[in-house]
């Protein structure tokens, strides 16, 4: 059964068409990338999903509208991280992770979560930063920040995860840490993610499915190896990908 369905997904500011009738399928297992060149509609995609953006068409969790579940009830089901994440107070990395159980609680008045404490351990343990618990969020390096609103995510328990360039702009070591972070919390079952990424050699290397998007339309979409061909990249990119990345490669012989 597909864990999250999208419908002739259209997004139109004005007479600006961004993204023109897109649909996609999610099951249980499965790392979809979206990719495809900048002012593709990749990120406005994704946030149509956190009802971010106006759209036309459904989007559908677990054969369900999105548009009829309860906020709080959404949010324990799909979680977000965008691309740009900052913080403005000298929040504890602890206390950052844990406002991903906000939707746990039982009221506006009430903190009572049961399961809350054991899920931030988790959390903190997963993304190692459990010795950075105490630590202000404005001492953190980029790739250490990252990892905490990936914790807070973590933290959340969804069974879906949206992902706006998770490593964006992280060096090398973080990108392969953030990218292998996700992968073994796709481990557990009943889980899908569903990713933003610029990197072609990210996106193969990690993800299973694969939806290309140019000018806000599919060009391919389906597993990776059969959508991130030579020929459908040549297509939306202009150029031979393959090519460029052979000659990158050889650079390292």
């Amino acid at each position: 059964m597909e864990m999250l369905k999208g419908n002739h997904i259209t997004v139109r500011y004005g007479d600006h068409t961004v993204v023109d009738d897109v649909s996609f399928s999610l099951r249980e297992g499965q790392w979809l990338m979206l990719a495809g060149p900048n002012g593709a509609g990749k990120s406005t995609l994704i946030e149509t999903i956190s009802m971010g953006v106006p759209y036309t068409g459904a989007i559908e969790l677990e054969g369900i509208d999105i548009r009829r579940y309860k906020p709080a009830l959404l949010a324990r089901k799909i979680g977000v991280l965008s691309q740009k994440n900052s913080v403005g107070y000298g929040y504890s990395v602890e206390e950052v992770v844990g406002l991903g159980r906000y939707a746990y609680t039982s009221s506006f008045l009430s903190s009572r979560d049961d399961d809350g404490r054991e899920q931030v351990e988790r959390s903190l343990a997963l993304t190692g930063l459990t010795d950075l618990r105490k630590a202000s969020v404005l001492t953190l390096s980029g790739g250490e920040l990252q990892r905490t609103f990936l914790a807070q995510v973590f933290a959340q328990n969804p069974q879906v995860l949206i992902l706006d360039e998770p490593a964006n702009h992280l060096d090398l070591v973080y990108q392969r840490h953030i990218f292998s972070l996700i992968g073994e919390w796709l481990k557990q079952p009943g889980r899908a993610v569903m990713s933003v990424v610029h990197d072609l050699s990210l996106a193969r290397r990690y993800g299973t499915h694969a939806l290309l998007l140019n000018h806000g339309k599919c060009t391919a979409q389906g597993e990776i190896n059969q959508v991130l061909t030579n020929e459908n990249l040549r297509i939306v990119y202009d150029m031979d990908v393959y090519e460029w990345m052979q000659d990158m490669l050889a650079q390292w012989q």
